[in-house]
This record gives C-alpha cells, sequence and structure tokens, in this order.
C-alpha cells in the first residue's frame, strides 16, 4: 500500500474512532405519568376561595392546588345531576349518546376511559361513586376503595388518606402507573351536622372549620331567610370538610414521591343541592372548578380566562396526556394545548342537557351557554307539568313555599321554579343568578338567534332525541306528544330488571356484588388480519346459576366491536369461539371480551385481553 494511501486510511479511520463518542444514545422513553382525579359531589364553583367565594376560608387546600396549576374561569358540567354527569366524563359522550340519562345502567357498546386505560397498562382504582362512574355495574376495576367502617368514614379525612396509600401501594405492588379516581362525597347532602330531615345531629366527622348562620353569603338565586341561612352554613361546613379531603389525599400523593409524576384533576360533579342549582341548567347548576396540576407542563397560578371546556372533554383530555390514541366516536375533544397555555378554536360555547332524576322524573333541557349568555329549551313546561327534582326537600325550598302564601313575588318564583317556561334566555355576566328572563326582550333577538341556531346545529350533530321537539318549540301538541314518548319509555324501564337499581340488587344475589370468578379468556398467541381466530373461554359455573350466556365480542385497536357472538354455557368446561377476522383492522390490533349474563347492566362477570398485536 502506498504511504499516501495508508496516511489517508489511517486519518479516516482516527476521525471515525473520534466521530463515535459524539454519537448520542437514544433518548429514553418518559414514563406515563399518573393521573389523580378528585371530584366533590354538589359543590357550587363559587364555594371555592380561588374562584370567588364570598365566605372565607372555605378551601384552602383546593386553593392551594389552584396556586400551583391552571384554573379554567369558563368550565362546565353537561348535566346537573350525578349519575349523567359522571358518566359524560368517563365516556367522552354527551347523555343522549351514551344513553345514560338518568339513574339506570345501559350496555356499554362503546370504549369507556378506565378500560382504554387498563388495555394501555394503566392500574385503575376508585373510591366513592362506584355504580354512578361508568354506564354499567359492577364495572372491573382493578381496585374499589371501601373505608373499613363504611359509610361512617366516608367523610373522613384520615379514611381518604387511607384509601390513597392504599391505591398507590396496590399500584406499585401491579408494576403500572395508577388512574384514581377519589369521589368525596361533601358538600351532598345530608350536610355535616344534619340529618335528612333539617333536624341536628351528631356528627363524628368533623370539619376543620364550622360556619355559622350569619357569617355564609346567600346566593342571589334564593331568598335570604333564617331557615336558608341555617341550610347554608350546614353546606359550607362540609365544603371545607370536603377541601380537608382534598387535602389529605395530596398530602398522601407527595408522601409516597408521586407529586413530580402526576397530573391531578379537580372539579365538582355539578352545583349545589338547592332550588335553582342542581337539576337545572343555569349558570350556577353546572359552572364547575376545575383545576389542573401537571408538574413541569401547567404553569403555577395560571388562569384561562379565554376558552371554555366542559366535562365531554374530559376523557380526550386524559388519553392525550398519556399519549393513547382517542378512540373515535367521542363527542368531546381534548383541550391539552390549553394546559400548555396555547390557544384552541371554536372554544366558545358549551352544550348542556338535563334528562331524568333519581326517581325517573322526566324534565328534558337543553342549553347553549356563552362566556356572556345561556339559552335554555324546556319541552317539558306546559304550565300544568311540576318539575321533579330532589330539591325540593330541602329546608330551603320549604321555606319558599310557606312564604309564597304571603308573598306575591316568591308566590312567582316558586311558580317559575314547579313549572318553568318553554325558553328562557339570560344575560349571565349582568345576571349570574338567572333571575330575569330576557327571551322576549328585543335588545337580545340577535343573540338569541344565534344560539338557537347553534343548539339546532349541535342536536342534528349529536343526533339527540329531542330535536324534533325542538323545532316544533312552538307547538304545544307537538312538545306534549314528545313528553308521554319518553315519560312512557321511564316508566317501563322502572318495571324492567336492567334497572340500575334492581340491578345492583341482583349482584347482591351473587353473594360476591359482582365478582364471580365463573370465566377466563384464553386469547390466541397470534393472529392476521383476513384470517379466522380462535378464543377459548374455560368456565366453572355453579349449578345454583344454572345455564349462563356468554357474550364474548373481539373489538379493533380503537375498541370498536368487530363482531358479537352469544353462546350458552353451564358448569365446568371449555367453549371455543371462531371469529373472522377482517383483511382491515383499525390499530392493526384486536382485543377479546366475554360478560356473562342475561344483558350487561346486570351481568356476573366481565373480563377483557390487552390487546393483541397482528401479523
Amino acid at each position: 500500500m502506498h504511504r499516501h494511501n495508508l496516511i489517508t486510511l489511517t486519518c479516516l479511520t482516527a476521525a471515525i474512532v473520534l466521530a463515535l463518542p459524539h454519537v448520542l444514545p437514544a433518548a429514553p422513553v418518559p414514563a406515563p405519568p399518573n393521573i389523580l382525579f378528585i371530584t366533590v359531589d354538589d359543590m357550587n364553583c363559587d364555594s371555592i376561595g380561588a374562584f370567588g367565594c364570598k365566605l372565607p376560608g372555605t378551601s384552602p387546600n383546593v386553593d392551594r392546588l389552584a396556586s400551583e396549576g391552571i384554573r379554567f374561569a369558563h368550565a362546565h358540567v353537561q348535566v346537573a345531576n350525578c349519575v349523567p354527569s359522571r358518566n359524560v366524563m368517563q365516556t367522552g359522550r354527551y347523555p343522549h349518546n351514551s344513553g345514560v340519562e338518568g339513574f339506570y345502567q345501559v350496555k356499554a357498546e362503546f370504549p369507556i376511559l378506565p378500560d382504554v386505560l387498563k388495555q394501555h397498562g394503566y392500574f385503575t382504582a376508585i373510591k366513592g361513586k362506584v355504580s354512578h362512574s361508568t354506564p354499567f355495574h359492577p364495572y372491573s376495576w382493578d381496585l374499589v376503595l371501601t373505608p373499613e367502617n363504611g359509610r361512617k368514614l366516608d367523610r373522613n379525612r384520615d379514611a381518604f388518606a387511607a384509601l390513597t396509600r392504599q391505591a398507590i401501594g396496590a399500584s406499585k405492588e401491579a408494576g403500572k402507573p395508577f388512574y384514581l379516581l377519589m369521589n368525596i362525597t361533601d358538600p351532598h347532602k345530608p350536610f355535616y351536622g344534619m340529618g335528612r330531615n333539617g333536624q341536628p345531629v351528631e356528627d363524628l366527622n368533623v370539619p376543620s372549620r364550622v360556619y355559622s348562620p350569619d357569617e355564609v353569603p346567600v346566593p342571589g338565586f334564593l331568598p335570604d331567610l333564617p331557615v336558608v341561612r341555617k341550610e347554608l352554613a350546614h353546606y359550607y361546613s362540609s365544603v371545607r370538610r370536603a377541601d380537608d379531603c382534598v387535602g389529605a389525599i395530596l398530602a398522601e400523593l407527595k408522601e409516597a414521591g408521586h407529586e413530580s409524576n402526576t397530573v391531578v384533576m379537580f372539579l365538582s360533579d355539578h352545583g349545589m343541592p338547592f332550588p335553582f342549582a342542581k337539576t337545572s341548567l343555569y349558570h350556577h347548576s353546572t359552572h364547575t372548578p376545575w383545576i389542573v396540576r401537571w408538574p413541569g407542563v401547567t404553569r403555577a397560578s395560571a388562569i384561562d380566562s379565554r376558552h371554555m371546556i366542559s366535562a365531554v372533554d374530559f376523557m380526550p383530555t386524559i388519553l392525550d396526556i398519556v399519549d393513547v390514541p382517542v378512540p373515535v366516536g367521542l363527542d368531546g375533544r381534548s383541550f391539552l394545548p390549553l394546559l400548555k397555555e396555547k390557544t384552541q378554536n371554536g372554544r366558545d360555547m358549551v352544550f348542556k342537557e338535563y334528562n331524568e332524576n333519581a326517581g325517573a322524573g322526566r324534565n328534558p333541557m337543553r342549553s347553549v351557554v356563552t362566556q356572556k349568555h345561556g339559552y335554555i329549551f324546556n319541552p317539558w313546561a306546559n304550565g300544568e307539568r311540576k318539575f321533579k327534582t330532589a330539591t325540593t326537600g330541602t329546608l330551603t325550598y320549604k321555606a319558599m313555599l310557606t312564604l309564597a302564601q304571603t308573598d306575591e313575588a316568591m308566590a312567582a318564583r316558586v311558580d317559575l321554579f314547579n313549572h318553568r317556561v318553554r325558553e328562557e334566555f339570560f344575560d349571565y355576566e349582568h345576571d349570574p343568578d338567572a333571575l330575569h328572563n330576557l327571551i322576549d326582550d328585543p335588545a337580545y333577538r340577535t343573540e338569541i338567534d344565534r344560539l338557537r341556531a347553534a343548539l339546532e346545529q349541535w342536536m342534528v350533530k349529536t343526533g339527540d332525541h329531542a330535536l324534533e321537539a325542538f323545532r316544533n318549540r312552538d307547538n304545544d301538541d307537538a312538545n306534549d306528544a314528545y313528553m308521554r314518548r319518553l315519560e312512557k319509555e321511564a316508566l317501563e324501564r322502572r318495571k324492567d330488571r336492567t334497572q340500575w337499581r334492581k340491578g345492583k340488587t341482583n349482584t347482591k344475589k351473587t353473594g360476591n356484588k359482582g365478582k364471580l370468578q365463573l370465566v377466563q379468556l384464553a386469547p390466541p398467541a397470534a393472529a392476521a388480519a383476513g384470517t379466522p381466530v380462535i378464543v377459548r373461554i374455560p368456565h366453572t359455573i355453579p349449578q345454583d346459576l344454572g345455564e349462563q350466556l356468554l357474550h364474548v365480542t373481539v373489538k379493533d385497536g380503537r375498541g370498536k366491536r368487530i363482531e358479537r357472538k352469544v353462546v350458552k354455557a353451564s358448569g365446568a368446561g371449555t367453549a371455543e369461539i371462531t371469529f373472522d377476522l377482517p383483511g382491515t383492522v383499525l390499530g392493526n390490533k384486536i382485543m377479546f371480551a366475554v360478560f356473562v349474563g342475561k344483558d350487561y347492566p346486570n351481568c356476573l362477570q366481565h373480563v377483557a385481553t390487552k390487546p393483541i398485536p397482528l401479523k
């Protein structure tokens, strides 16, 4: 070899060797964050200090959380009663699309948030509101947290601390990040120190601060009467007790060393349990104190006063945060950019609905709200039909009834509450208490027409069953026909064994509250699109349960059903189900699920596999 070539080769080799140390290793994939979702029950947004509460000291722990993250000034839930509201969050669907319009269960032929997170490696745990939080019950959470002394400690800060500790420990043992849903019962009735009949009772769960009637603010939509102040004092003391529990949960998160890698979200499921708040669609009915703390992403003490978000956006946002594909078919959309203080178009309106109370009373309402105005459509209001709501059991409502016997203004107010009117429009910027219905005010005609058009467009887009009634809102006969149909459906549902309360009773008959181990799923080790695939289901069904139906489903990588088959099984054995996979499968993955029983609301067991990649 020539000396020149040898020198060139040597230099080239040296250059390569010198360059090698500068080749950076691949960056490690960041671990997915934990999700801690804290809800309170029946709390007005303005009961929180960080959201303008006029009563000092109601929420020091929530206020601290707000100072460490971002809070949304214009956040709403979709529904102002519990079960439908909470199902919106876990399904990403409006009630008329999820089917959960009241206090009952449905067959969920669509992905729900805990399922999707479980399929992507998350440990799911829940405290409180278990049957309220998913379309069907019992749902297979990895862990259901229950205080040792049951309901006696359901509003106890130390119990919440212990349960948080338990959930975090269980997720660590499982080697998975957690999706932990901590539902605090306060300030739902019965309030602190008050029995269901309004009489004082001994309450061992004492808030860190107790309020007196003379110091509490009275909302503008309620009369300032002594009995109202008394009830509000118990309510605000319960708000403080809820805040105590929030503090205990967050302290345990920090103690466990997970504060820096956990996204914390906080909100209320709807407004306070008083007339003109809970079970209505006014501003105070749905306005919620939404806070997000995500260390390293959200800025401390940030406030978003520009955009409107709502509960239907919760599921897609959580999935976006943990970098999991959002299933098709959701009604909401992620607001992840807003957590980074970016902008999003199309966030100037929120659509809301109400359908049915816990007693199957149908009083459907639809509303669209902007930052300044709100329009409400009440198809049930015909001057005779009466509003059915739990808030009529309050001392406040009873005091309003008494005063209405001698006070003309209060008589009109009570009549409005009981019977409502077909259409309402409010200038919430100047009248947040919704005291002045401006539906016939010509000064607001342009805005009223704009919101009516927006609501109709939303009804069309989402397939709302109230569309025809809305289009015929000036026709009493058409609206009455719509109402008769809804009331008939509600009555039939209450008679049906799939109604949620009876479904809950049925699960107790199994002796194991829906946790029987009747079947297992043995999926194939490998599968390919366009070919048959066999799933095996070993089963051991006790003799007293007789013959049962196995509902077996294969889904694509987005959780959308490809095919379902139903077979009968009894005793011990193994069922084999063959599915013909289509040539193209979304996500190039499949998963299997099986439930045992006549139908989903009464299922005895539900089992699902993790996604299986296709060859």
